[in-house]
């Protein structure tokens, strides 16, 4: 049975796979298709992409104990270039890995304050860390639902957990 660590440090590395494979197909369709309308929650896959990226600095700011909380979002700026934004999204989500990687049995129950609107609410690491994987799949999954309009394959996202997904993948897991 996988403890809640080893899960975190997995579900890191299958965020960081996920993000790359949608950044990959990203590329492939170009900045005019990244930024055109589509329908979903957000506008654009750009924009869900963006939206990703300042939710996932958001917590790991929370998590890291680093005392920026809501200001992130003022301070964050879209970023129109695919392959731009996909380098921000990878520095995050090599910090998250880094940061799961260093988890120990303390710090999954630790709280940590997050900055919300009706102030600063303490929360445990154990319970933020699944929080933000399940975003980050939720807006994943959207985005994968509007490259299904596009000229550009959506990519499998959701076998990284079975051997033969890494076995199948290796050269794209090694490569992360």
């Amino acid at each position: 049975m996988t403890n809640l660590r080893t899960h975190c440090r997995l579900s890191a590395r299958n965020n960081r796979y996920a993000n790359a494979m949608i950044a990959k197909a990203c590329a492939e369709l170009g900045a005019e298709g990244v930024w055109a309308k589509g329908v979903n929650f957000f506008p654009s896959i750009g924009a869900t992409l963006n939206h990703i990226l300042a939710i996932d600095r958001y917590y790991i700011d929370a998590l890291e104990e680093g005392g920026r909380g809501r200001a992130i979002f003022d301070e964050h700026e879209d970023i129109a270039d695919p392959a731009a934004l996909a380098a921000a999204q990878e520095a995050e989500d090599i910090r998250l890995i880094r940061f799961c990687d260093a988890l120990t049995e303390v710090d999954v129950d630790r709280r940590v304050k997050t900055d919300r609107n009706a102030g600063m609410i303490e929360e445990t690491i154990g319970d933020l860390l699944p929080h933000l994987f399940g975003h980050d799949i939720h807006h994943r999954g959207q985005i994968h639902a509007m490259l299904a309009g596009t000229k550009v394959a959506p990519p499998q996202l959701d076998d990284f957990w079975l051997d033969y997904r890494r076995v199948g993948e290796a050269e794209d897991a090694r490569a992360l």
